[in-house]
């Protein structure tokens, strides 16, 4: 009998692996940075999570986790957010947290107020907000403190108290050995012994069917109905009892998540029917479930034994995730008689898709690459292959070409039996002939790889090729050749560009958008009403996806998007879901969905794939989101940290150097990505580009006034508010108002002193000036002088060459005149001519002309040697001339040796020895 409940057992569990399940964020506790251990988790209205952990109170913001000190350094195991209040309990202490105005928890004792002895070695293990009273549950004793007067009622147990309960508006707790009690006027009142609540843990004590619902630790669900226990009439009720339950909460939608301790958790509908379960294998950080909390946005948070999970219950997306690695990335999915069909890495694996509980089967001789899978006609399903081509058949695969790489099948216009297959090598036919497929020849022509290629109704045929290009080309008649190959160089060539047949329209998507053929030029030219609902900066691939309801499906960073025409306009509308890619985990240029059921896809990933309820999406709209500030700091110059109030503007130094500002989302949904948008008023007034850094930090601000604004974007919708703070940063010592008055006067001290500075320079230069004016004067006056002197000397030489000349002729003619035979009448005419010689007239004409030329030259040798004769000064002017002896001979009338004796007297007269220079003598006057 052992034997056979563990193989029941086990016929249960596990087809459970296979189930697509919520999903799951996991938190460790170098996450959150705390102890392993984690007790109580509850929230606060502006969505904050707070945990009991072994090492204190921890505190999420959806983006940065804070952790406290329990007060006295003990175990804290139970945690309730009550208005702004925050309960905890630990070891031998219970009290209440409060945020200060710089959004810091602050502690309060209330476990001091209590009688001396009254809670000795005791711990708190559960908190209750009941009406005005707060509920402290011990191992021995309920304290209950009012909120409004801050009294306390205590009841008290000899017994160990299991545990607390609220259930409607009524307390119920289970004591050990006693059974079920409610308070009721006050005092507690025994309403059910029964064996089960003896013997057995009771866990949780729900409202259902109008009934009161216990479960317990391994005794499965029981209806207390008149002090007695009635078994729950379910199917699982065994199941239950093989667990060792821990914890347990019944959701919003009255269905219940159960945690054991060493099964991981459990969901059971409102009849019930077990759901599904998440243990450690597939996906849960931990198979010890200490606590479950449901959040305001129905988020169900795991406390664990060793970390926090948060399960996005309600989210219009469940994971099938292959941890164990069997099923590989997935690259194609497609749904053939009632089954999905999943072409992976790894090979070719199938599952009933009506069927909740059945694991994927592995396809034999299918193992590698399966690039693509093709249902024709619903009759018959084909596998391509990295090593061909195969027929899949009563789950079976049937070999049907070994040309290597099958990228993809079309049909072929007007031809129901043949199929167009895009190889690594080209082109091939394949045709369907007795009911068999087999292949039948390579399309000559083309030699390239053909991975996305699409056919028209006129037989022409484009392929792109992500490196190379877009080609068209026609295919022939007898559909063995293509010819009029032409490379539409129109259309921007790169990676991760795809084509597809789209209402009629070829469509080719890049970077630079959506491009349809036209047929009239044979040209691709840009689709402007799909391109304009694109955002070129969210491009990451150019696949697209055809479903079966019409919808074209593309895939960007931020979105994964179809498009659908109006039904009244006719117009393309695109819908976006907010499932980034990095969060899709799929590969690069080979996304892939594909259309389940109703509104439900199935996405393909890396590591599995994903199923998506569009109507889902549609409800998540409504959600509100709210952004808030984590923490406002300021680093001074000397690296210590001021933190600010953010409800109170700042005025700041201007030495202080770097300020930072953290804030969050408190959303919790693992497939939704947070961005945020900031801006700073008086230094950059345009909003920045979306980011998912949730800080920011200036350094070296500007003397001025700001206020920094943040807002955030929840996937596609963007929060309710946007935050802000204020401030302003002095200015610097050295241009305060004083600085600036102390400028002036300096300014105005300089700008006299430069006044003077420039009147005296300018004066100087003035007189600088004057005096180069008065010696430019002097000098042309000397120059004139000087040309005066120049032309007196001329004067003088003219004046003595021309007596020189005269006496010269005069002296010849007597000369002649005494050759003469004939005396007779010679002699009036000699002494004409020794008058002329001995002109006095000449002399004083000369005189003038040298004093002109030397001045006071006469006067000064006169001076020096008075006892010079007129005769002397005649000849010292003429020496002074620096006139030979043979020159001054004519002036005097004398002759050369008469001269050279005036030399000799004259130097005697003038007593020079006879070594000096007579002239030079002369010419030193």
């Amino acid at each position: 009998m052992k034997h056979i409940f563990i193989t029941f057992l086990l016929l249960i569990i596990l087809p459970l692996y296979a189930q697509e399940l919520p999903p799951i964020e996991n938190y460790t506790p170098s996450n959150y940075g705390g102890d392993n251990q984690n007790w109580m988790i509850s929230q606060s209205k502006n969505k904050f999570i707070y945990v009991a952990n072994n090492k204190g109170l921890l505190e999420f913001n959806g983006s940065i986790w804070t952790s406290y000190p329990s007060p006295n350094n003990s175990v804290m195991r139970a945690v309730k957010v009550i208005g702004d209040r925050i309960y905890t309990g630990c070891y031998e202490e219970f009290g209440y947290w409060e945020k200060d105005t710089l959004g810091e928890l602050i502690y309060k004792s209330l476990s001091k107020n209590l009688e001396k002895n009254s809670f000795i070695d005791n711990q708190i293990w559960n908190i209750i907000d009941y009406n005005e009273w707060v509920l402290f549950q011990s191992g021995h004793a309920l304290y209950f403190y009012n909120k409004t007067n801050e009294t306390f009622k205590i009841i008290s147990s000899k017994s160990i108290i299991y545990k607390v309960f609220l259930v409607g508006n009524h307390i119920y707790y289970h004591v050990a050995n006693k059974g079920i009690y409610r308070i009721v006027d006050g005092v507690p009142k025994l309403i059910c012994n029964d064996a089960v609540v003896l013997n057995d843990r009771v866990i949780n004590i729900f409202e259902h069917e109008n009934r009161l619902l216990l479960l317990t630790r391994s005794s499965g669900f029981y209806f207390l109905d008149n002090e007695k226990l009635m078994s729950w009439d379910i199917k699982n009720q065994n199941v239950l009892k093989s667990y060792n339950v821990f914890s347990s909460i019944q959701l919003k939608d009255g269905s219940f998540l159960i945690g054991t301790i060493s099964n991981g958790v459990f969901k059971m509908d409102t009849k019930g029917e077990i759901e599904y379960s998440i243990n450690q294998k597939k996906g849960l950080g931990n198979n010890t479930v200490l606590t479950l909390f449901e959040d305001n946005n129905y988020n169900v948070w795991a406390g664990l034994d060793n970390g926090i999970n948060c399960i996005n219950i309600t989210s219009p997306i469940k994971t099938f995730i292959d941890y164990e690695g069997v099923l590989g990335t997935v690259y194609s999915t497609v749904i053939f008689n009632n089954h999905l069909y999943v072409g992976t890495n790894q090979g070719l694996f199938y599952k009933k898709l009506t069927s909740k509980n059945e694991t994927f089967t592995f396809i034999n001789g299918t193992a590698g690459q399966v690039w693509s899978l093709y249902n024709h006609n619903n009759k018959n399903l084909i596998c391509g292959h990295h090593l061909g081509t195969f027929l899949i058949k009563d789950n079976n695969a049937i070999k049907i070409s070994s040309v290597l790489g099958a990228w993809n099948f079309k049909k072929i216009p007007n031809q129901d039996n043949v199929l167009l297959q895009g190889n690594y090598s080209g082109l091939y036919l394949l045709k369907k002939e007795n009911n068999t497929w087999k292949l039948s020849h390579k399309i000559s022509g083309f030699s390239n790889s053909a991975r996305f290629f699409e056919i028209n109704q006129s037989n022409q045929i484009f392929v792109n090729h992500e490196y190379k290009g877009l080609y068209s080309m026609d295919l022939n008649n007898l559909h063995d050749k293509v010819t009029n190959v032409k490379l539409h160089e129109e259309v921007p060539a790169g990676k991760s560009t795809s084509l597809i047949s789209y209402r009629s329209k070829i469509l080719y998507e890049a970077n630079e958008g959506v491009y349809s053929f036209n047929k009239n030029s044979n040209l691709f030219t840009k689709d402007t009403l799909i391109s304009n609902l694109l955002i070129p900066s969210d491009y990451s691939s150019g696949k697209m996806e055809i479903d079966n309801t019409g919808k074209l499906w593309l895939f960007s960073k931020s979105n994964i998007s179809f498009i659908k025409n109006n039904d009244l306009t006719n117009t393309p509308e695109i819908t976006n879901i907010p499932i980034p890619s990095h969060l899709r985990a799929g590969v690069l240029g080979f996304e892939n969905i594909q259309h389940i059921q109703n509104d439900i896809y199935v996405l393909g990933t890396s590591n599995g794939y994903l199923t998506l309820d569009l109507p889902e999406f549609e409800t998540e709209k409504n959600k509100k989101y709210y952004i808030y500030f984590n923490t406002i700091s300021i680093k001074n110059l000397d690296e210590s940290f001021e933190f600010l109030s953010p409800s109170k503007n700042g005025v700041f130094e201007h030495k202080n150097s770097t300020l930072s500002f953290n804030y969050a989302v408190p959303q919790y949904d693992k497939y939704l990505d947070v961005k945020y948008q900031y801006r700073l008023n008086g230094q950059v007034d345009k909003w920045s580009k979306w980011t998912d850094k949730s800080s920011m930090q200036f350094e070296n601000l500007s003397f001025g006034d700001y206020v920094f604004e943040v807002k955030a974007k929840v996937g596609n919708q963007e929060t309710q508010n946007i935050i802000s703070y204020a401030f302003k940063i002095n200015r610097p010592w050295y241009i305060s108002n004083l600085a600036i008055l102390s400028y002036l006067i300096l300014l105005i001290f300089i700008g006299f002193l430069v006044h003077k500075a420039y009147k005296f320079y300018y004066a100087k230069i003035l007189k600088h000036e004057q005096i180069n004016n008065e010696k430019t004067i002097i000098q042309i006056q000397n120059e004139k002088l000087n040309q005066d002197i120049e032309s007196k000397n001329r004067e003088l030489v003219i004046s003595t060459m021309s007596i020189i000349k005269k006496n010269e002729l005069l002296s010849k003619i007597k000369k002649e005149l005494k050759k003469s035979k004939t005396k007779k009448d010679l002699g009036d005419a000699i002494n004409l001519i020794d008058d002329n010689l001995n002109n006095n007239k000449d002399w004083k004409f000369f005189k003038q002309a040298f004093n002109n030329a030397d001045k006071d030259f006469l006067d000064k040798i006169k001076a020096s040697h008075p006892d010079l004769t007129p005769n002397d000064l005649k000849f010292c002017a003429y020496l002074r001339l620096n006139l030979s002896s043979k020159e001054i001979a004519p002036l005097l009338n004398i002759s050369t040796k008469s001269v050279e004796t005036k030399r000799y007297r004259l130097r005697k007269r003038l007593n020079l020895s006879h070594n000096e220079s007579l002239v030079n003598y002369i010419l030193k006057f």
